[in-house]
């Protein structure tokens, strides 16, 4: 298998994008820890894929607090020993037009979004350094690429994550790390299920594969980058987006 005995902390794993990679990776020989602010929720799929055969395990972390995501790593390194991939899936919104919006929805997003991620990062590269291996794989956005009107918090955090990838990934590439971004578009989650069937045609309008994607197919992506064939890959931005964004 592609991962076998690879170890990957994916963050944000409760639901959605990020439940589908851990189940990917599982899939692919993976050890993989998960995280989430809602301890019960990521315990449930971890359990759910202990069940299956595979090898995860989960815990509760808030990556915009500096002390959890360093607990969090430190925890995988005493579980799997190693960790070889992270995936920075773990985001928020707080939506309103920028006249309206309170400075503590502005200072949530962007220390959740990019500080949280920075945090998560800085935290991996240590023993990354160490093993002179390792892929990180942040989970952007097609807002990040084109804004969008009532998310200018959320559109600077994921283009500020854009930012971050290529800044990284020029200052750790000699040591045999990758660090690549995935920007999704409308993926259909927890999230975009809640737009009204109003706003769901209007974005359909304007994607010209006239569908949204699922988090199957951001997982199979993630899954890609973390293996070695993409080991020559670094500093980039795919797009999942079915050509919205061109």
């Amino acid at each position: 298998m592609q991962l076998s005995d690879k170890t990957a902390i994916v963050t944000g794993a409760s639901r959605g994008i990020g439940a589908a990679i851990a189940r990917k990776f599982c899939g692919q020989g993976a050890n993989v820890m998960l995280c989430s602010r809602s301890a019960e929720s990521v315990a449930a799929i971890a359990d759910s894929l202990s069940r299956e055969g595979w090898n995860a395990k989960s815990t509760q972390a808030d990556i915009s607090n500096k002390a959890d995501v360093e607990a969090l790593v430190d925890l995988t390194l005493q579980e799997f020993s190693r960790v070889d991939i992270l995936v920075n899936n773990a985001g928020v919104t707080r939506d309103a037009l920028f006249m309206r919006m309170k400075d503590e929805d502005w200072d949530t997003v962007l220390q959740t979004n990019l500080t949280g991620t920075a945090y998560c990062m800085r935290a991996v590269i240590r023993p990354m350094l160490r093993q002179k291996n390792g892929r990180i794989i942040n989970i952007s956005s097609v807002i990040g690429l084109m804004g969008n009107a009532g998310q200018a918090n959320y559109a600077a955090s994921k283009a500020g994550i854009i930012g971050l990838t290529k800044s990284i990934a020029k200052e750790v590439g000699r040591r045999g790390i990758t660090v690549n971004a995935i920007a999704p578009g409308f993926i259909t989650t927890d999230m975009t299920v809640k737009l009204s069937e109003q706003d769901q045609q209007k974005i359909l309008d304007i994607i010209p594969m006239g569908c949204f994607g699922g988090p199957e197919d951001v997982a199979e992506t993630a899954l890609f980058l973390a293996s070695d064939v993409a080991r020559y890959i670094t500093g980039q931005v795919i797009q999942i987006d079915g050509g919205m964004v061109m």
